[in-house]
């Protein structure tokens, strides 16, 4: 499995963004990412369940991830998500994410992502499409 970039102050992969999730991503140089975390308490919604917009963040960060394979440079902004929450994301427990790239056609992505564990299996997931951000705005 290749790392891939964390950057500084990204919420959800900034190394250095103390209210953020700190999220690391893994990926099989193909079609595959991959990323193991634990969501702090503090990302909560009600008691021990994370916050659903932080479990769409979660989702929307290891499918976007997928748009990087091979081009780490690749600037893309999410362009639909569809999200699925299947049971409760819990927070303070050791969690898997997924993201499996689908299709690519010129300057759009479509990527699936997943959020389980091997207990309860899987806790949400989205399909999602994404777009490459034009010259002039990066």
């Amino acid at each position: 499995m290749n790392q891939q970039y964390n950057s500084a102050s990204c919420f959800a992969c900034g190394l250095e963004n103390l209210s953020g999730l700190r999220l690391r991503f893994y990926d099989n140089g193909k079609d595959q990412v991959f990323s193991r975390f634990t969501i702090d308490p503090q990302h909560a919604g009600y008691p021990g369940m994370a916050h659903g917009g932080i479990v769409a963040a979660i989702l929307d960060e290891v499918g976007g991830r997928t748009v990087m394979i091979e081009n780490p440079n690749r600037f893309f902004v999410t362009a639909h998500m569809d999200v699925r929450f299947r049971q409760p994301v819990p927070v303070g427990v050791p969690l898997d994410a997924t993201g499996w790239l689908c299709k690519r056609r010129a300057s759009r992505t479509r990527a699936h992502a997943e959020i389980f564990t091997n207990q309860q299996g899987i806790l949400a997931e989205a399909d999602i499409l994404y777009t490459d951000l034009p010259p002039r705005c990066i």
